[in-house]
C-alpha cells in the first residue's frame, strides 16, 4: 500500500479552496489587504503612541549627547566612545554640582513660591474684581484642576507620582544606547525597507540628525542666555536699592528650563516673575517687567536670528499650534517635544519633495530620450 504523503502529495490535494481565479477580484483583495493593514498600524501606532513619544524622546536626548561629542571632537581628536562618556560625565558632574551648591536655597525658595504664586493671584483677582469684572478664585481654581486633570495620557500611564522620574530615567537608558551605537538602529530601519527606498532613508536620516542637532545646540544656547541673563538682571536690582528680588535663583532657573519651549515657556516664566515680583512692591514688581521684556527682545531679536541662520526655521504660528495639540494630547512631555518634531516631519517632507522631483526629472528624462531614440530610427530606416 502507498503513502499517501508524497512529492506528488500537492498535485493530488488540488487547487487551494482560497485561491481567486480571478485576476482583477485578486487584484482588489489585495487592495484590500493594504488598505486594512494601513488602518491597522495607525490604530497601533495610536495605542502606544505614549511609547513612542518616550522614544522619539530618547532621540533628542541621543542628539544632544552626540551633538556634545561632536563638539568635543574638535578640539579633542579621543574615540567617540570617551568623548560621549564626557559629556555624560560633566552633564551628571553639572547636576551634582547644581544640587550641593545651590540645591538647599533653591529647595527653600520651591517650597514658597506657591505660596507666592496664590497670594500675588489672589491680589489680582481682587483688583479685577473692583473693576467690575466677576471673578472667583475657586472658580479658578476649579478650571485648573480641570485642564490638569485632562492633560494628557503619558505621565498618567506611566504611573503616579514616579510617572515623570519613570519616564526621565526610560528616556536617558534609551537615548545613551542609541547614541552609543546609532548606526545599529539605522540599519535595522533600513533593513526593513524595500531596497529601493533605503538610499532615501539614509539620506533623510542624515539630514535630521544634522537638523536635529543644530536645533539643540540653538535651544541650549538660548536656555544658558536667558538663565543667566536673567539672574544677573534680577541681582542688579539688589545692587540698586538694596532689596533683593526674592528666588532670584529659582526664577533665572525655571526661565532658562522653560527658554527649551518656544512661546509657551516664555510667557509662562514672565507671568511667574513679575508675581513674585510684586510681592516685594509695586517698584520691585515693575522692574521684574523690564527684566522681562529686555531679556525676551534681547533674546528674540539678536540671540534666535543669529541661531535661526543655522538652524532649521520654523513658523512661530506653526509652532504655537504643534505645542497646543502635543500639549493637549500629551502633557507636559508632548509640549516639551513638540518643536523637535514638528522639525522632524518638516525635514521629512523636503527630503520627500526632493525625491519626487528626482523621479520627476528622471521620467522626463527617459521619456525625451525614447523620444530621441525614436526620432533618429524614423529618420534612419533600415
Amino acid at each position: 500500500m502507498s503513502d499517501p504523503v508524497g512529492p506528488n502529495s500537492d498535485r493530488q490535494m488540488g487547487a487551494s479552496p482560497t485561491r481567486i481565479s480571478s485576476p482583477e477580484l485578486r487584484f482588489e483583495a489585495w487592495r484590500a489587504l493594504t488598505w486594512t493593514t494601513v488602518v491597522g498600524l495607525v490604530v497601533l501606532a495610536v495605542y502606544i503612541s505614549q511609547s513612542l513619544l518616550v522614544i522619539f524622546g530618547a532621540m533628542v536626548f541621543a542628539t544632544l549627547v552626540d551633538g556634545g561629542a561632536r563638539l568635543l571632537g574638535r578640539v579633542l581628536p579621543i574615540n567617540r566612545g570617551l568623548r560621549i562618556a564626557i559629556v555624560l560625565a560633566g552633564a551628571v558632574a553639572f547636576l551634582v554640582w547644581l544640587s550641593m551648591f545651590a540645591g538647599s536655597q533653591i529647595s527653600q525658595q520651591a517650597a514658597a513660591f506657591p505660596t507666592i504664586v496664590e497670594e500675588q493671584a489672589r491680589a489680582l483677582f481682587g483688583w479685577m474684581r473692583e473693576q467690575g469684572f466677576q471673578i472667583s478664585m475657586d472658580t479658578v481654581q476649579a478650571m485648573a484642576s480641570q485642564a490638569a486633570s485632562g492633560f494628557g495620557t503619558v505621565t498618567r500611564a506611566l504611573g503616579g507620582l514616579l510617572g515623570g522620574v519613570t519616564t526621565l530615567v526610560l528616556i536617558i537608558i534609551i537615548g545613551i544606547y542609541v547614541v552609543i551605537e546609532p548606526r545599529l538602529y539605522e540599519r535595522g530601519v533600513a533593513w526593513m525597507l524595500p531596497k529601493g527606498r533605503r538610499e532615501e532613508f539614509y539620506t533623510t536620516a542624515s539630514n535630521m540628525g544634522y537638523t536635529m542637532r543644530r536645533l539643540m545646540f540653538g535651544r541650549l544656547v538660548g536656555m544658558v542666555f536667558e538663565g543667566v541673563f536673567t539672574y544677573i538682571m534680577l541681582l542688579g536690582y539688589g545692587l540698586v536699592t538694596g532689596d533683593t528680588i526674592p528666588m532670584a535663583a529659582l526664577l533665572a532657573i525655571l526661565t532658562g528650563l522653560l527658554a527649551f519651549v518656544p512661546n509657551i515657556g516664555a510667557l509662562i516664566s514672565g507671568v511667574l516673575m513679575v508675581l513674585v515680583g510684586f510681592s516685594g512692591g509695586a517698584q520691585m514688581g515693575i522692574y521684574t517687567i523690564i527684566v522681562y521684556f529686555a531679556v525676551q527682545n534681547i533674546d528674540g531679536y539678536f540671540v534666535i536670528p543669529m541661531i535661526a541662520r543655522k538652524t532649521v526655521d520654523l513658523a512661530p504660528a506653526l509652532v504655537l499650534a504643534m505645542q497646543l495639540i502635543m500639549g493637549i494630547l500629551f502633557g507636559i512631555l508632548g509640549l516639551f517635544l513638540a518643536d523637535p518634531l514638528l522639525a522632524m516631519i518638516k525635514v521629512a517632507l523636503e527630503e520627500r519633495a526632493k525625491a519626487k522631483d528626482n523621479e520627476d526629472a528622471n521620467e522626463i528624462d527617459a521619456a525625451a530620450r525614447a523620444a530621441g531614440d525614436t526620432h533618429v530610427m524614423e529618420s534612419n530606416p533600415a
